[in-house]
C-alpha cells in the first residue's frame, strides 16, 4: 500500500563536491521513455507505437537558500547525488534515491527585504538506484 507523506525532513548531500545548501524544495526528477511509432502503411484506423528502450531519467530543480559565499557546482564533474526521503509514520529508515548528477544550472533570485533564493538544476546521467523505505 502506498505511504502518504509531507516533505518536510527531506535532504539532498553532493557526494564529492560537498556543495550543501538550505534546500526549500525538490521538483522532479521526471522520468520519460520515448515511444517509437510502428504504424505501417497496412496499419487501419490508428497509429501504433512499442516502448523505446531508454529511459531518459530527467533533471531536478532545487530551491534552495541563495548564499553568495558558496561556489555552486556548475563547473563540477557529475558526482553521486543522494536523496533522503522524511521517514513515514510507524518506520525506522526512509526511502532513499542515489543517481549520478551534475549542474547545468544556478540561478540567484534577490529582492527587497525578502530572502535570497535560487535555483539549482541537476542532470541526472544514468540510472537512479531507489532503496524503499522499512
Amino acid at each position: 500500500m502506498p505511504i502518504q507523506d509531507v516533505g518536510t525532513g527531506t535532504s539532498i548531500t553532493f557526494g564529492t563536491s560537498g556543495f550543501s545548501a538550505r534546500v526549500a524544495s525538490i521538483d522532479g526528477p521526471g522520468f520519460s521513455r520515448a515511444s517509437v511509432e510502428t504504424t505501417h502503411l497496412s496499419t487501419t484506423s490508428n497509429r501504433t507505437f512499442m516502448p523505446g528502450d531508454l529511459v531518459d531519467r530527467g533533471e531536478l530543480t532545487l530551491s534552495v537558500h541563495h548564499d553568495p559565499s558558496l561556489t555552486p557546482p556548475i563547473a563540477a564533474a557529475a558526482e553521486t547525488i543522494t536523496i533522503t526521503w522524511p521517514i513515514p509514520s510507524g518506520l525506522t529508515n526512509a526511502a532513499t534515491w542515489v543517481f549520478s548528477a551534475f549542474c547545468t544550472g544556478y540561478s540567484p533570485s534577490v529582492a527587497i527585504d525578502e530572502l535570497m533564493t535560487a535555483s539549482l538544476t541537476l542532470k541526472i546521467s544514468g540510472g537512479v538506484t531507489i532503496t524503499a523505505a522499512s
